[in-house]
């Protein structure tokens, strides 16, 4: 039986077909990008998947080149325009991204394959959203232009340890989170590992809003199912709070510059005992953390940060689709994605009788809860173009104090309308 991440309420009735432009092939090399760790789940699953697609593929080669993600973030639509382009790569899901380089025309059209090869009956509905996208770019509709092999969701990681040695037990509320970090302060410990020049900042504060927000909320900013309003009640909780958290003492001034490399070494080094991020830390925390340590959801919300995983894309120029296609297939199948699952990885058709590890049970079963209320709400980056460095650089402001709360929702506000699709 697979886990709840791989449920179906049905399979989706597809018309399209996939795309047959493949270009000048040679069939004898299939040139591969992501950006995964080669100590996380992912990166050692997909180590395995290819050793896997050469066995199957006698006289094929893959050319793997590891990439950052801010570099595959800020070059794709240039690289995908030229004949440097790979065959498959690791790309991150959302309208900003995939939905932008679909509407291009940079991305070939997966439908076809998803219907054949049976990649839309292991998504569930959520983890499905972030395939699909429509003529305009916009996710949760329309045709296939990417395939998740993973889930992916935030946690507060928490070194117990450190809790341990300072007298304070696992909270499980919001109001024991902030009395954890007050005695933490006052104890001389900065209690967050944060990352203020990328994305765990700005996922701290949203994951505030989240604690304010339903599911209608999440559909109006992230599918413009209705207005946006940066000043509503959600909004204002996660932008006030996140700079009242930064003069208590519970994030760093000094961490404006940090990278998220920074926070998650801070954690791992024992400097802060929380860090608030995605599964996708797991498998690394797993082989280098060297305390005893432990995962919660969110305490007080139904909602967090989560979706189906990075995709993989096919890039429109890609000179050996088919073969892209056939590896594609190879982490979907139940021998990967097991692997994935014990590795600390979140599986979407994996056989939950094959996970072994404890941690990992554990980290599938958050996943689990979470889907079943229809928890997954996302990423605050996806609705429009820039707006990730435009996340960046308010949230930024709101750490050091050069912003108000209201001078950062007004920002934010300018941004998105400006490049949201017309209601």
């Amino acid at each position: 039986m697979a886990v709840a991440a791989a449920a179906l309420s049905g399979a989706l009735l597809l018309a399209s077909c996939g795309d047959s432009d493949s270009g000048s092939s040679d069939g004898k090399t299939l040139k591969l990008w992501h950006y995964e760790a080669p100590n996380s789940a992912m990166g050692v699953a997909w180590a395995e998947a290819i050793k896997e697609f050469e066995r199957t593929h006698p006289g094929v080669k893959v050319e793997f080149e590891e990439k950052g993600f801010e570099q595959i973030q800020k070059t794709a639509p240039m690289v995908l325009n030229s004949d440097d382009a790979p065959d498959v790569m690791e790309y991150n899901k959302g309208n900003a991204t995939t939905g932008l380089l679909s509407k291009q025309g940079l991305l070939t059209d997966l439908t076809g394959e998803a219907t054949k090869r049976g990649w839309d009956k292991k998504l569930s509905a959520g983890v499905r959203t972030t395939s699909q996208y429509s003529a305009d770019g916009v996710m949760g509709s329309g045709n296939w232009y990417g395939i998740p092999n993973y889930a992916e969701y935030a946690m507060v990681f928490y070194n117990k340890d450190l809790f341990k040695k300072h007298g304070i037990a696992e909270p499980t509320t919001l109001d024991e989170l902030t009395a954890a970090m007050d005695k933490f302060v006052d104890e001389g410990v900065t209690p967050l590992a944060n990352s203020g020049a990328e994305y765990i900042a700005h996922q701290y504060l949203y994951q505030l809003a989240l604690t304010k927000a339903d599911r209608a909320w999440v559909d109006r900013f992230e599918l413009y199912k209705g207005k946006t309003d940066f000043h509503d009640a959600a909004w204002t909780y996660g932008a006030e709070t996140f700079a009242d958290w930064v003069k208590k003492g519970y994030i760093s001034k000094d961490s404006t510059s940090a990278k998220a490399e920074d926070a998650g070494t801070a954690f791992i080094g024992g400097k802060n005992p929380i860090l608030f991020s995605g599964s996708w830390w797991y498998g690394r925390f797993v082989a280098e953390n060297k305390f005893d340590w432990g995962t919660f959801l969110w305490p007080g919300s139904e909602m967090t940060l989560g979706s189906g995983g990075n995709l993989w894309v096919v890039p429109k120029g890609a000179k050996n689709k088919e073969l892209a296609y056939d590896f594609i297939d190879i982490t979907m199948s139940e021998k990967i994605q097991n692997l994935l699952g014990n590795k600390g990885g979140v599986p979407v058709a994996a056989d939950t009788s094959a996970i072994t590890d404890p941690q990992a049970k554990t980290l599938i079963s958050n996943f689990d809860s979470l889907t079943q209320k229809d928890g997954l709400a996302f990423y605050p980056d996806w609705p429009v173009p820039g707006f990730y460095d435009v996340l960046v650089s308010e949230t930024q402001k709101l750490i050091t104090g050069s912003a108000s709360p209201d001078d950062y929702l007004t920002a934010l506000q300018e941004a998105y309308d400006k490049d949201v699709p017309k209601q």
